[in-house]
């Protein structure tokens, strides 16, 4: 099932459920999911990897908006959208801990015999697109940068 069809599906349980959280969070899913599709100019279907990404960077919209109205004292403001990012990441793969992305980093390391941060784009490339959906840009990051300083 791709993942339009999946929304759609969940979009209409939180609208029996009158779940406004998850409708607001889908809505936006779908929204989303809709302009990528039309972006091109032809309405085919997305690849899984886009998929990934695309709900990857909601997440991380809601996440980063939470990080604000926390910072600024508006936690009322910041758990609507936490809630909405948890409704959203059910679409994503399941993540992997911190360790088994250092393995993963490391061996990449390993094989393409990366030895100093110069060589961090390289890294992370590969990393990125290994761990696509299952773990985020900011911890592959740190991850990287501690193992090539």
């Amino acid at each position: 099932m791709s993942l339009s069809a999946k929304v759609m599906t969940a979009l209409k349980e939180a609208m029996k459920s009158k779940d406004q959280t998850a409708l607001t969070a889908l809505r936006a899913v779908k929204s989303a999911i809709l302009l990528a599709q039309t972006e091109t100019g032809s309405k085919e279907e997305l690849t899984e990897e886009q998929e990934l990404k695309l709900l990857q960077k909601q997440v991380k919209q809601r996440k980063d908006s939470a990080a604000v109205y926390i910072d600024q004292g508006r936690e009322d403001l910041a758990e609507p959208e936490l809630a909405e990012a948890k409704v959203i990441e059910q679409f994503l793969p399941e993540a992997i801990s911190e360790d088994e992305v250092a393995k993963i980093v490391e061996d990449i390391i390993a094989k393409t015999g990366a030895d100093g941060m110069k060589d961090m784009g390289k890294v992370m490339g590969m990393a990125s697109k290994e761990l696509a959906g299952r773990a985020d840009g900011k911890t592959i990051s740190n991850i990287v940068k501690a193992k090539l300083a």
